[in-house]
């Protein structure tokens, strides 16, 4: 008998709201988002401004710790459990905010409460880690980033598909409730492996847990 492949050592799911969904914030969920979506931005080191008679945003990555990681994995193989501890932190706030964007839940996302957003990512052994692979995993991550780019269209879809739902029957249809959660869980599994850096085992390209 074949012995089954152990878990990715990254696990995200999202509790399906079965019941009734409240329309009138998700048909304003984009205006009602705003202000937790600032302060998401400002996390992650994302500027506002205005110029040329118009608002510019440029986004940041400032808030994931990763060039630090990629050194100290490279020249000292350790990887310091605070910088772990931030990134997690960080990684599920941005998590939680996303499912409110997706309206796959309607309490309004905590800061620092796991709320229905159960996202994990063990706490890596820096000496079982190739200390060279950080240098390249984001290019080998390439195959990922292309089909992830469709799978983001294919859930943006979901999403206005959704939207119609929920404010004509209250429900969001399970089938796309579980296609946006693959997507995410997909993205996430690709971002421990090629920017958190906390496992080398490849990502499966797939959606299931």
């Amino acid at each position: 008998m074949a012995k089954a492949s152990p878990a990715y050592p990254m696990s995200l799911t999202i509790d399906y709201p079965d019941k009734k969904l409240n329309r009138l914030t998700t048909f304003f969920r984009p205006f009602v988002a705003i202000p937790i979506a600032i302060i998401l931005a400002l996390m992650i080191g994302a500027v506002f401004g205005w110029e040329d008679g118009e608002w510019s945003y440029q986004y940041g990555t400032a808030g994931l710790v990763v060039l630090p990681i990629v050194l100290m994995l490279l020249f000292r193989q350790k990887y310091p459990k605070w910088w772990f501890d931030w990134n997690l932190a960080l990684t599920r706030f941005s998590t939680r905010v996303s499912a409110y964007f997706a309206l796959l839940r309607d309490e309004y996302p905590s800061t620092d409460e796991e709320q229905a957003v159960h996202l994990d990512i063990p706490y890596p052994n820096a000496k079982e880690l190739n200390r060279w692979l950080p240098l390249v995993k984001w290019i080998m991550a390439i195959p990922h980033y292309i089909v992830l780019l469709f799978l983001y269209i294919a859930a943006s879809v979901a999403v206005i598909i959704a939207w119609f739902a929920i404010l004509f029957t209250g429900r969001y249809p399970k089938s796309l409730f579980d296609f946006v959660v693959g997507v995410y869980r997909w993205s996430l599994r690709v971002s421990v492996y090629a920017f958190l850096l906390t496992t080398d085992r490849y990502p499966p390209f797939s959606f299931s847990d």
